[in-house]
């Protein structure tokens, strides 16, 4: 069984799972979709959870909608960066929101930017997205999240176990899990060595992005 049939078995397995542990809807529409797509758009930031807790980092995000010319889904421009050095975000991404074969779950699809720096501040000075075209994307394969809608205001989500490979700071693949509310998200991300054991990322919860208005 070559590495391709694996995964094709786990998505079906974890989707199925998910379904029947959740008990969300049977299949999803472009409405939910859209729903997703503006719950996740805006600027977010940590510092009310930091100022509790001071294990976690004050972290601003933003996410941005890009080519509204398109029909195969949304896509989001993604900045993230320490409160203290904003002008150099430490992660610049694109997400592509779909609904999965058969409607049965939304999938956030991620992918890296050649040169991503270049784009800083691109959430607050959109001409600088301008330059942004889908020839410069690289998919970060197996790092898709799958997401089900457990009510009107909640959406929640997870990568597939093992899927996502990560080398960054000893790991072997690394988890991300998400809830998506109307006033910010909780995002979960964590490293895990080739025994499934915890190499980094927090150990008792995710961090909390509160949705605020202004960048």
């Amino acid at each position: 069984m070559n590495r391709f049939t694996i995964i094709s078995a786990i998505v079906v397995t974890f989707i199925t799972t998910l379904i029947t542990s959740c008990n969300p809807a049977d299949t999803y529409s472009e409405n939910d979709l859209s729903d997703l797509k503006n719950m996740m758009t805006g600027f977010f930031s940590t510092e009310a959870q930091a100022t509790e807790d001071t294990s976690y980092f004050h972290i601003r995000l933003c996410m941005q909608p890009l080519w509204d010319e398109r029909t195969d889904g949304y896509w989001l421009y993604v900045e993230q960066a320490a409160y203290a050095s904003m002008e150099r975000p430490y992660r610049q991404r694109v997400y592509h929101l779909y609904l999965s074969q058969g409607d049965t779950a939304l999938v956030s699809k991620v992918y890296e930017i050649e040169d991503p720096l270049r784009f800083a501040g691109g959430c607050s000075d959109k001409s600088l997205l301008d330059l942004l075209t889908p020839d410069l994307l690289i998919e970060r394969h197996g790092c898709e999240l799958y997401l089900q809608r457990l009510s009107k205001e909640r959406f929640e989500g997870s990568t597939l176990p093992g899927s996502c490979l990560s080398s960054w700071r000893g790991a072997a693949w690394v988890s991300s899990d998400v809830v998506i509310l109307p006033t910010g998200l909780t995002s979960w991300d964590r490293g895990w060595n080739q025994h499934h054991e915890l190499v980094w990322g927090p150990e008792e919860g995710g961090y909390r992005f509160d949705k605020i208005n202004a960048p």
